[in-house]
């Protein structure tokens, strides 16, 4: 019988994330010795890498970094919340975010070929951890934004979790503590767009188009059919356009009323939820 303990299973399971079985497989070949298990299991895990390119990761974590004028979010995914959960899963996305602002990527492609400080590119990176872990591990998207300040927030939206939904907000003027909240307003409200300018002329008729259709089907009156329309026209700005929102904080003002009273203007914003 192999020499190992039940704990030697739970901290190569723990270091490697691998899956129960495989871990108790790769410690019987190597009878019982903890480095030589890891490296079986890295070996097996990278013949497994192309097989797993078809699998869909939905799991995972959102990560940023604000400081001064700059701010990077990224989003990193694997298949279950058990390694999203894991140490190695949250190290192996923190030199990620590091390499993206290193590098000042802006997109998942640039940085799947930006170098870490290793020497190594991210996408060598994410295919070794691949291998390690067992499952498909993936950059899905990077936004990065300047301004004269950008801040970030992190949210989780369960606590045995890491941060699901993440934020960055630049603005112009104003202090921490309002940029702060707005960032904090944008991850709970999700809006999609900064001002109205932003959305497609086509997407706002066909929204029009559908509200009076909906009103006559309601039966509305004819004449009220334009004050009716152009309700339901703004309610669809207001769910959608992050200066028009109410804020969270004070339902009576707009996020852009908010900010205008501390002197401050939104420049941009990302928003990135796991999987969303």
């Amino acid at each position: 019988m192999a020499n190992y303990t039940a704990a030697d299973i739970k901290a190569l399971r723990e270091k490697t994330a691998a899956g129960m079985m495989d871990v108790k497989k790769a410690l019987d070949e190597a009878d019982g010795d903890m480095a030589a298990a890891e490296e079986i299991l890295r070996v097996k895990g990278l013949k497994g890498v192309t097989k797993r390119e078809g699998r869909t990761a939905s799991n995972g974590l959102v990560t940023a970094k604000a400081e001064g004028g700059s701010g990077t979010l990224v989003e990193v995914l694997c298949e279950t919340d058990f390694v999203a959960k894991g140490e190695r899963f949250g190290s192996l996305a923190d030199e990620v975010l590091t390499t993206a602002i290193e590098s000042k990527a802006t997109d998942a492609e640039s940085l799947l070929n930006a170098q870490t400080s290793e020497g190594k590119t991210v996408r060598e990176l994410l295919d070794e951890a691949n291998a390690a872990i067992g499952e498909k591990i993936e950059v899905k998207r990077v936004a990065r934004l300047e301004g004269e300040r950008v801040v970030s927030y992190l949210h989780k939206t369960s606590p045995d979790l890491p941060a699901q939904i993440g934020v960055l907000v630049a603005v112009e003027g104003g202090d921490e503590a309002t940029a702060r909240d707005i960032a904090m307003h944008i991850a709970a409200f999700s809006p999609t767009v900064l001002d109205r300018s932003e959305i497609d002329a086509e997407v706002v008729e066909n929204e029009r188009r559908v509200a009076e259709a909906t009103a006559r089907e309601e039966g509305k009156p004819e004449a009220a059919l334009p004050k009716i329309v152009e309700g339901r026209v703004n309610g669809f700005f207001k769910e959608n356009v992050l200066l028009e929102q109410p804020f969270a904080k004070d339902a009576k003002k707009t996020v852009g009323k908010v900010l205008e009273e501390a002197g401050a203007k939104a420049l941009g914003f990302a928003r990135f939820r796991v999987g969303g």
